[in-house]
């Protein structure tokens, strides 16, 4: 399945992370996935949502500069070895990966990663021939 992934540019300040978790929470942002990269002055925040478009113009509202991208959310065995089934038919297809984070929650389905490649329809369109399932839960 393929979601839209918020990108949140944050500076690298003590407690600002947790300054956007709260605003989050206490606008009622269930955060499904997340993943955060940084760099000597700012960082990243990847979070996968419910309803991106109006989280990011909420952010946007509030201040934050924020960017929509499309990602692929695929099921994986909870096991040894699961996250490198998918990813060795995305190598084996010569679809380059950019990054891979986890669900932070799990659910009765199974376990779920967040996949940005370069083409996400085409990531889409050979993990479901090879079986994979895509996450239903968020919109």
């Amino acid at each position: 399945m393929i979601l839209k992934q918020i990108a949140i540019f944050i500076e690298n300040e003590l407690g600002r992370l947790v300054e956007i978790t709260d605003f989050l929470g206490e606008n009622g942002v269930n955060l499904h996935a997340l993943s955060i990269t940084d760099t000597t002055d700012y960082g990243i925040l990847r979070i996968v949502v419910d309803d991106p478009e109006s989280v990011a113009k909420l952010l946007k509202k509030n201040g934050f500069t924020v960017s929509l991208t499309d990602v692929v959310v695929a099921r994986i065995e909870d096991r040894p070895g699961g996250l490198s089934a998918v990813l060795r038919v995305l190598a084996d297809a010569k679809i380059a990966v950019e990054y891979v984070y986890p669900f932070l929650s799990h659910y009765e389905e199974g376990a779920f990663v967040v996949v940005r490649t370069t083409n996400a329809e085409a990531t889409k369109a050979l993990l479901e021939t090879k079986g994979f399932s895509g996450f239903q839960g968020a919109k």
